[in-house]
């Protein structure tokens, strides 16, 4: 790829305030930041501790849900086509209903009241959520002011964000989500072919010089006040992909909190520049890749599931179909804010008993085998613990497993194997590719069918494990694994290698 000019703008202080630039790594034991509230201040820990995104341990025990009040948009993107709409389609900018912001707040109580899980709501479009600022920010002030213990969320690409910065902060948004794509012009200007702002249209390595520029600013102002920022970032192969790792350096000294590089998502019949372009999304080693290089002080975000601007549930599941404005309006809304209090302290006991018994797994690991570690895939239904069918996966959560811990690296969607009450052996072999760097796999229960077709790919199949907390199961799986090394049982071999050199992975993102 060209090597291009970098134009980057000098932050406002040499440190960003109320150390939000990222924080330490969370605990090992855990794999993620679930049980790292040590490696937080108290203040940080407590905005991060419940929000499915912000902490990769939370997803498993959280819901979000994005209220479709924003149709406007002042950019143009080449992966974006807001006008396609498929109700099994996940995919940002997505919508099947636009809401006033009255609708949004009645939407919000009515899903709160069936869905205690719920902790966070956002704003994510289906365009701009500051280019929509007053819908925006209407639809806000009426949340806090019926449910105040819901944590409030927007996303925007950052255009408008400088001048809207004071709002942010008297509302109490904690969290502010920007898409960066770039900090050269020379690359934005294939990514936006337009701008608007400032009552004209931009066009060119202009319009990206513009954008750049007000990102920049409003990343350092948001920091400056406290506000965690997570920066989205879309891995465009051949675009972007080599200069995401200058985009993860300018927005760390920046003040952001987390970055989150998300696969490209390219399909012709999504409608999109990029998909009629041919550019292909990104295999799931390669994001691995890019994502590995980005991770350091800063936090790094591998359980996006790039959600539709009406997602409703747990990260992963989509539960808008049961709150559709025509449901919403014939329901008997009773909202009990106490019933999400007792769901809290449900979720302390849980995670202490997930983070005791990982500690425990990890403690009996045995030295020596510091440079050995594996990838392994899970199933589970969203409760932390192996807990699902092989054949109802819609979804491989991917650990690394070494004598560091657990270490959650992400995940990779795949098509139903079981449909119907009936195996479909058609798909198989797409799991199969998707899994081809992992060892093993620990699911509930896997059947005989699967279980020879991943013996024969070299893939452990495992359901002896079977509602074990996943931190710890994956744990024990690998001091097995490491005891049949030391028997002389197995050699240990790195796996996906020979596929990936070849570009035969292929993304299951």
């Amino acid at each position: 790829m060209q090597t291009h000019k970098t134009f980057i703008l000098q932050p406002a202080s040499p440190t960003p305030a109320s150390g939000c630039a990222g924080g330490l790594r969370s605990s090992c034991a855990s794999g993620g930041s679930d049980n790292a509230q040590e490696n937080f201040s108290p203040e940080i820990w407590d905005k991060i501790k419940n929000h499915p995104c912000y902490n990769e341990g939370a997803h498993q025990h959280f819901a979000r849900m994005h209220v479709a009040v924003a149709p406007a948009c002042n950019i143009q993107c080449n992966y974006c086509n807001r006008k396609f709409d498929c109700s099994n389609e996940s995919r940002p900018g997505v919508v099947s209903e636009k809401l006033t912001p009255e609708q949004a707040a009645k939407k919000v109580l009515a899903v709160a009241s069936k869905i205690p899980q719920m902790s966070v709501v956002g704003i994510a479009g289906p365009g701009d959520a500051l280019a929509n600022g007053d819908k925006t920010f209407d639809t806000f002030e009426m949340i806090a002011a019926a449910a105040p213990h819901i944590k409030l969320c927007l996303s925007t690409n950052g255009l408008l964000l400088p001048e809207h910065v004071d709002r942010i902060q008297a509302l109490n948004i904690e969290h502010v989500t920007i898409t960066i794509n770039m900090v050269d012009p020379e690359i934005g200007q294939h990514i936006y072919p337009w701008i608007f702002y400032k009552n004209r249209r931009w066009t060119g390595i202009e319009a990206s010089r513009i954008l750049h520029e007000q990102q920049m600013k409003g990343l350092e102002m948001l920091a400056a006040r406290g506000v965690l920022c997570k920066v989205n970032s879309v891995m465009i192969p051949g675009i972007n992909d080599e200069h995401l790792v200058e985009v993860n350096k300018a927005v760390k000294a920046r003040g952001a909190f987390i970055h989150n590089i998300m696969p490209l998502i390219s399909a012709p019949e999504h409608g999109t520049v990029f998909g009629l372009q041919g550019i292909p999304s990104p295999s799931a080693q390669a994001l691995k890749n890019l994502q590995d290089q980005c991770e350091g002080n800063m936090k790094v975000m591998r359980h996006c599931r790039q959600c539709r601007a009406d997602a409703v549930g747990m990260l992963g599941e989509d539960r808008n179909a049961e709150f559709t404005q025509e449901k919403v309006d014939t329901m008997e809304i009773s909202y009990d804010a106490s019933v999400h209090l007792d769901y809290l302290k449900r979720v302390e006991a849980r995670r202490q008993g997930s983070a005791a018994q990982a500690l425990s797994a990890l403690s009996e690991i045995t030295s020596g085998n510091e440079d050995i570690s594996i990838l392994v895939a899970v199933t589970s239904k969203g409760d932390g613990k192996i807990s699902q069918h092989f054949g109802h996966a819609k979804e491989f959560q991917i650990f690394e497993a070494s004598a560091k811990g657990a270490k959650f690296i992400g995940h990779r969607r795949v098509d139903l194997y079981c449909q119907g009450g009936y195996d479909n052996e058609e798909v198989l072999p797409n799991i199969l590719r998707a899994l081809n760097d992992c060892h093993a796999v620990l699911a509930a229960k896997i059947g005989a069918c699967p279980q020879h077709e991943l013996k024969a790919s070299g893939i452990d199949p495992v359901d002896s494990l079977a509602f074990e907390y996943i931190e710890a199961g994956v744990l024990g799986y690998f001091k097995t694994y490491l005891a049949k090394i030391a028997s002389g049982e197995i050699a240990h071999t790195p796996r996906g290698d020979a596929q990936i050199r070849q570009g035969a992975f292929v993304s299951a993102a």
